[in-house]
């Protein structure tokens, strides 16, 4: 059995529409891997600069267990220059072809450019994940016309455009919480459905690592909103403010932050590390009676020992 699709303490269900696909969300969390086909990634920029590199991820990341593979063309490093229409389509559509067509995954595109989240869907990708909140409304349009999901995720701030200041929000998770509802408000007047729509809290995005914590430790007022959440937590600054990590040695502060994220009844999780993620799962969903061992649960005998080569 694949590690990450065993029974967890179930979210509240939620049923997710998109582009022709039914998801049925809360039963288990959903893990949904990352293949950044940009260069100057913030973790993993540049490890994988080929399309052909780029596809193995995305099967190595189904193997392991993610449900998703979420694939991007522009970092969201803040603080350089968009990259233009043309050269992100180049990066994501031939990629989006091969992972949703050659592997039967699903895809969801981290773009905020309504050209791209167009052709990217036509491509296969059947979610897009915008990091921008909406700041052009035509990308409700696109989804509203292709029936692809739309994550609506909370930030004040431009993409790539830093914004830390820790008088920002007197309450940021009443703030949240209401910038939220105006933006799923623009999303339903565009014509999208509820059943289209994912929220996402926006980690890190114009908010300081203390901010991100006290909005992460209510995170499950988010319900309140009646759409799945997902949390966008590997790597984070937060988990590197907290651990004094650089991003490529924050896996065990992530998986802290995914199991909170799953007592919180959170329903989708993007992470880089998909196999640590789905082997934590599975464990703690034994250990917590979530999942119930077969009584001829065996360890394999190749694995009982660390073999020295050489």
């Amino acid at each position: 059995m694949n590690p990450s699709r065993v029974a967890h303490r179930a979210a509240p269900s939620h049923r997710l529409t998109a582009a022709g696909r039914v998801l049925e969300l809360g039963a288990r969390p959903w893990l949904m891997g990352i293949v950044n086909a940009s260069p100057d990634s913030f973790s993993d920029g540049g490890r994988r600069p080929t399309l052909d590199s780029q596809v193995q991820l995305a099967e190595e990341l189904l193997a392991a267990g993610a449900d998703i593979v979420d694939i991007g063309g522009e970092s969201a490093t803040t603080g350089r220059p968009p990259v233009s229409v043309e050269e992100e389509l180049a990066r994501v559509v031939p990629l989006v072809e091969r992972v949703a067509g050659g592997l039967d995954a699903i895809v969801s595109v981290d773009t905020y450019k309504p050209p791209v989240a167009r052709a990217a869907v036509a491509a296969g990708a059947c979610i897009v994940n915008d990091v921008s909140a909406l700041r052009d409304p035509q990308l409700a349009d696109v989804c509203a016309q292709t029936g692809a999901a739309l994550v609506v995720m909370h930030t004040r701030a431009a993409p790539r455009e830093r914004l830390h200041d820790a008088d920002l929000y007197d309450d940021i998770t009443a703030e949240v919480l209401g910038f939220l509802r105006e933006r799923i408000a623009v999303a339903l007047g565009a014509g999208m459905a509820p059943e289209q729509l994912i929220v996402d809290p926006g980690p890190d995005f114009a908010k300081t690592p203390a901010q991100t914590i006290r909005l992460l430790r209510e995170l499950d007022r988010l319900h309140e909103l009646g759409r799945p959440l997902l949390m966008a937590i590997s790597r984070k600054d937060f988990v590197g403010a907290l651990t004094g990590r650089p991003p490529r040695e924050r896996l065990a502060g992530t998986l802290a932050a995914l199991a909170h994220g799953v007592d919180a009844g959170a329903h989708v999780f993007r992470v880089h590390d998909v196999a640590a993620a789905a082997d934590f799962l599975a464990v703690r969903a034994a250990l917590s009676g979530a999942s119930e061992p077969s009584r001829d649960l065996a360890l394999a005998e190749e694995l009982r020992h660390d073999r020295v080569t050489g």
